[in-house]
């Protein structure tokens, strides 16, 4: 369903309320659709998979986690592929939600340089998680198993990852049906979570720790 009224944030936050998200067919289609897949996504916030190879990684400790600090930057990036459904009015609707309070991201650093994250919109005790990218090896499970750990801490129920990817999956994200979807998603809505609570970034070590269900 493409739109005919002028996209807000308010119009965008009570989409997602309803359990719907905004895509677009390609970078330069103006076009925006709304997408309420049969099967939504999602990874329980007690399922976090850390693989050993990941928790390896992770206990490396070569890479730099921040939250909120490049916002714009992690948004592009995620938009820098061959296909992406990210034009210029999402790009620039997610960066107003950002600046209001209602869009977060996680970033991944080495020596400086940005190589990974992941953002997405958040509403009550709900995290609508809406793209990630990765240049080096890991660096998006790495944002992936910071994000989950953030959520738990701050007090979310819900973290939506729209549709299921093999990547996904392999972390423990899986498939429930729509009315299930919408039954979860209501009971978040309920929850008073604030992603912004804490600027504490936790150890490698914590991290691994506190997801345990390591395979």
């Amino acid at each position: 369903m493409s739109h005919d009224v002028h996209l807000t944030t308010e119009l965008l936050l009570n989409a997602y309320a309803s359990g719907l998200f905004p895509m677009s067919e390609s970078r330069d289609d103006p076009e925006i659709f709304w997408v309420d897949p049969r099967m939504r996504g999602i990874l329980p916030l007690d399922g976090l998979r850390i693989s050993r190879s990941l928790a390896k990684t992770l206990r490396r400790g070569h890479f730099k986690i921040t939250f909120n600090k490049a916002f714009p930057d992690v948004v592009r990036a995620c938009a820098d592929r061959e296909e992406t459904w990210i034009n210029d009015t999402i790009f620039a609707l997610y960066c107003d939600l950002h600046t209001q309070g209602d869009a977060q991201s996680v970033e991944v650093w080495h020596n400086g340089t940005l190589v990974g994250g992941a953002y997405g919109v958040t509403l009550g005790g709900a995290f609508f998680g809406e793209s990630m990218f990765s240049t080096m090896t890991d660096a998006s499970k790495v944002a992936l198993a910071y994000l989950v750990d953030h959520l738990n801490r701050t007090g979310f129920a819900l973290l939506d990852t729209q549709f299921i990817t093999d990547h996904l999956a392999s972390l423990g994200a899986i498939e429930i049906p729509r009315h299930a979807y919408h039954k979860r998603l209501a009971a978040a809505l309920d929850v008073s979570a604030n992603f912004r609570e804490t600027d504490f970034i936790p150890t490698p070590y914590d991290v691994i720790q506190r997801n345990a269900q390591t395979s």
